[in-house]
């Protein structure tokens, strides 16, 4: 599966993409009473939670390709690819449970109300937890140069 350290720069657009657009659908959905929104969402997190999982996957393959190359620099920038695989992994969890629990309660016919509220806040808080897996993730190529070729092939 080496072959995912490649493809990581690509996947990654997809979930942060993906769980933005479920965020803005469900929200959207929920506030202006719209069923088509709502269910949408709930596919589109689905679609997210996937390309989460390749995006994680790619992203410890490329970590320990870069780890293999020069070890001796892999410890200067540890923290930070910690910090980025904490907050990507955080967030595939996050949403993975998310999914599930927005399942459930659709099959249980308990998604009304209140409920739908905390969804709102549930995803603005994804939301957070992308941007800042993000902003790791960026400081490692714009910062540090990972990923760019820098470090050879």
């Amino acid at each position: 599966m080496e072959f995912l350290a490649e493809l990581h720069p690509q996947i990654i657009h997809f979930p942060i993409a993906f769980f933005i657009l479920y965020f803005l659908f469900d929200a959207s959905g929920i506030i202006l009473n719209k069923d088509y929104l709502v269910k949408s969402a709930v596919v589109i997190l689905a679609v997210g939670v996937i390309f989460s999982l390749l995006a994680v996957l790619s992203g410890n393959q490329s970590a320990q390709k870069f780890a293999n190359l020069s070890a001796d620099n892999y410890k200067i920038y540890i923290d930070h690819i910690s910090l980025h695989e904490q907050y990507a992994t955080i967030s595939l969890w996050y949403f993975s449970i998310v999914l599930f629990f927005r399942i459930y309660l659709v099959i249980k016919k308990k998604f009304n109300g209140r409920v739908k509220l905390l969804f709102i806040l549930i995803g603005l808080i994804g939301c957070v937890l992308i941007y800042f897996t993000g902003i790791y993730g960026g400081e490692l190529v714009y910062k540090y140069g990972i990923g760019t070729g820098l470090f050879g092939k």
